[in-house]
């Protein structure tokens, strides 16, 4: 298969991953088939998050998203279409890109992160 830089694991996962528009999520903030999914390191996470948010670090996802291990978080379901974040939208494509290899199908990283999320008005809790 050969060596991947950066680079090209970005443009494989952002290839695979649909991205969701702050104002398209904005619409599913309330919605209990949504899920949002905040993958940033637990001091940015200090520093607010959006509303109703589960936090799974982008090093720990893997072991949060497994139903089969101890460290599962259940509102990461199959069932639900799941809304990954992070501060710019990078880590959040390589993370969705990640849940679609673990199965999951209805997941997508928002566009622009927690930033645009900000900048577009969207609400955060502390």
């Amino acid at each position: 298969m050969g060596e991947k830089d950066f680079r090209q694991m970005m443009a494989e996962a952002a290839a695979a991953v649909d991205g969701i528009s702050v104002s398209s999520a904005l619409g599913l903030l309330n919605d209990p088939e949504a899920q949002f999914v905040d993958v940033r390191e637990d001091g940015e996470w200090a520093g607010g998050r959006i509303p109703g948010a589960v936090h799974a670090p982008r090093g720990l996802l893997e072991s949060i998203a497994d139903p089969n291990r101890p460290q599962h978080n259940a509102a990461i379901s199959r069932d639900k279409t799941l809304v990954l974040y992070c501060a710019a939208g990078g880590r959040s494509t390589l993370a969705a890109k990640t849940l679609l290899d673990m199965g999951y199908t209805q997941v997508c990283s928002l566009t622009g992160g927690l930033t645009a999320w900000r900048q577009a008005g969207g609400p955060v809790e502390a």
